[in-house]
Formats: C-alpha cells, structure tokens, sequence
C-alpha cells in the first residue's frame, strides 16, 4: 500500500512538472508599443508652428499658399506679406514674416476695397474704378509721397486677378480709417478704393520693412482664384 502511495504522489509531481513546464512554453511576450512620432513642417512651413501662427487667426492652409508664391517669385528678399481677406475687417489680418530670422515683424488691421464687401469681403476684380480688391501675389516697388503720405507702389504678377493694379493706383498707404476707433463705433474698419491700407501708426513701418521687390500675397477663398492661379499650381517644396 505504501508503495503504492508512493507511486501516486510520483505521478502527480510529473504531471504539475510537466504542464508548467509547458505553460511557460506558451508565454508569449508582447512587443514593446513604441509611442506614435510626430510630423513636424521642415523648411520655411516649420516656422508656421515657431511662431505659433494658427493664435493669430492665420490657417496653415493660407501660409502654405504665400510660400509657393514666394517660392515661385524666386526673390532674394526675406519679408513676406499676406492680407488675409478670409477674416474679417475687425481682426488683424495683416502679416509681415522675416522667413530668414524666423520673426512675425508686424500683424496689424487691413482694409479692403469698398465695393469688396462689409465686414469679410467676397467680391473682387482687376477693372479699373471697381473699388475692389485684387487677389493674389504682388511685387512690391517703391516709394513715394502722396496725399496719405508715405506710400508704396505695387505690381500684379498675375494676369486677370491682379496684373492692372498699378494703372488702378492700388498702393499700400496709411489711413486714419484703419483703426481701432472705428471698429468700436461700426464694428468693422474704414474700406479702401481698393487699396491695402493699414494703420498710420504702422504703415511706415510696414513700408520701410518691405518695399523693394518683396513678395505680398492677397488670399481670399476665392474659387475662381483658387483654380485658376498658376501661383498655386504647385505646392511649396521645402528646399
């Protein structure tokens, strides 16, 4: 009987040896879950996030569009301009960035055209005496003094959207409608002949910062524009 006994508690000590044996076996071990990696712009798109764009009002979407442009002008100056037409009069929609220093120089108030629209303009041409603003990429040219002073001339580069605004006298200048005064007595800035015209108390500055050949971009959702633009035909390769 004893042996017997024995023989049993044998039995069971193979058994329990051989099955957890067997279930360490079976462990399979997981592989480690390496955390998601994230997608930072490079280039000049980079500097979008740098200067954290997007709390200004400024989309990616329309910096991207100001760089193919700027790109595509080929030009060795530093500062960009965009005139964001997609928000409204009440907010500052005016961008001045160095791309090479990496710096947003100056966001300010912009006016559009009267015949453009009230507070978000939606209308736009390129014929004279519209009184409207003109999409799209402009050379910037020089300076001279007119009834509001210190002014800036500008050339269209793109045919049919903006290429007539020197013979329409659209320059950038300074207005006394252009201000924070008006915004709290009508809720909207002073509108333009069509010019982009800025604040006083910035313009020289604005003017100073980019005149002579620097890329300024008039970005409305326009789809027309959108389309037909040969600026944006391509998108902003990052050198």
């Amino acid at each position: 009987m004893k042996n017997v006994l024995l023989l049993l508690v044998g039995l069971v000590v193979i058994y329990f040896a051989t099955t957890g044996l067997n279930s360490t076996r079976n462990v399979v071990t997981a592989a480690p879950v390496s955390a998601p990696k994230t997608i930072k712009a490079v280039g000049r798109l980079g500097i979008y996030d740098e200067l954290n764009l997007s709390q200004t009002g400024l989309q990616r979407a329309v910096f991207e569009y100001a760089l193919r442009g700027w790109q595509k002008m080929d030009t060795a100056k530093s500062m960009l301009t965009i005139v964001d037409l997609s928000q409204p009069s009440n907010h500052k929609r005016l961008y001045v960035v160095d791309l090479f220093n990496k710096k947003l120089v100056f966001n300010t108030y912009v006016a559009h055209g009267r015949n453009s629209g009230d507070l978000v303009p939606n209308q736009f041409s390129n014929t004279q005496s519209s009184f409207q603003s003109s999409l799209g990429f402009y050379q910037t040219l020089n300076t001279y003094m007119g009834k509001h002073g210190l002014s800036l001339q500008l050339k269209g580069l793109e045919k049919g959207f903006n290429d007539n605004v020197f013979n329409r006298n659209i320059v950038l200048h300074g207005a006394d409608y252009v201000c924070e005064d008006i915004i709290r007595k009508t809720g909207r800035l002073g509108r333009s002949q069509g010019c982009p015209a800025v604040p006083y108390a910035d313009s020289k500055g604005i003017i100073q910062a980019v005149k002579g050949g620097s890329c300024l971009f008039v970005y409305a959702p326009n789809p027309d524009y959108l389309k037909q633009s040969a600026y944006l035909s391509s998108a902003y390769t990052s050198l």
